[in-house]
């Protein structure tokens, strides 16, 4: 189980999967994660992209986001993150919405909305390394990105991101553990 660790749904406890097909966000690295954006959360509009539990998407809602959209391809993942929203009295909110789609297709389908984020987190397995440059290019070529976006990757030590893709710059590393959150800016 992982926890809510601050704000509105402080200390609830989320589901997640059972097994290895996903590696929930720590709660260490998860609160690392939301000292660094704090400040820039409170009425944000919020994508996690790979939700996965959706543990950080709600962790994000519980802090004040103002709206938190979930992308996730399985639809074993999509039913924790439903029963997760449930169990928090956010099922059906008009706080959040849930793709159960792919990245890639989740940010095409997002561009027809016509929504642009101010924070983007995104996770996708280790092994999928393929998937940074690719989501980075389809955020920015979908217009999916307020001016001044903070897009935030969590990734493997083993994995260098590159310093710049397209108008996102690499600002900051934090490294904890195996674990690397790169976080870039975005100037449009």
């Amino acid at each position: 189980m992982v926890r809510v660790i601050a704000g509105e749904f402080k200390s609830r406890k989320l589901k997640t999967l059972d097994g290895q097909a996903t590696r929930p966000t720590s709660d260490r690295l998860k609160e690392t994660l939301f000292n660094l954006v704090q400040s820039r959360i409170a009425a944000s509009v919020f994508l996690d992209c790979f939700a996965g539990s959706g543990g950080v998407g709600i962790e994000a809602l519980s802090r004040g986001a103002a709206f938190v959209t979930f992308v996730e391809a399985s639809p074993r993942a999509v039913q924790i993150i439903r029963q997760n929203l449930a169990l928090l009295g956010e099922a059906g909110s008009a706080r959040c919405q849930i793709l159960s789609q792919k990245a890639e297709t989740g940010l095409k389908s997002l561009k027809r909305t016509g929504r642009k984020f101010d924070i983007v987190f995104l996770d996708p397995p280790y092994a999928d390394a393929d998937q940074y440059p690719r989501v980075f290019e389809r955020l920015q070529n979908c217009e999916l990105l307020n001016d001044e976006a903070l897009v935030v990757a969590e990734h493997s030590k083993f994995l260098a991101l590159p310093a710049q893709v397209m108008h996102l710059e690499r600002r900051r590393e934090v490294r904890q553990g195996d674990s690397v959150l790169s976080l870039f800016h975005f100037q449009g």
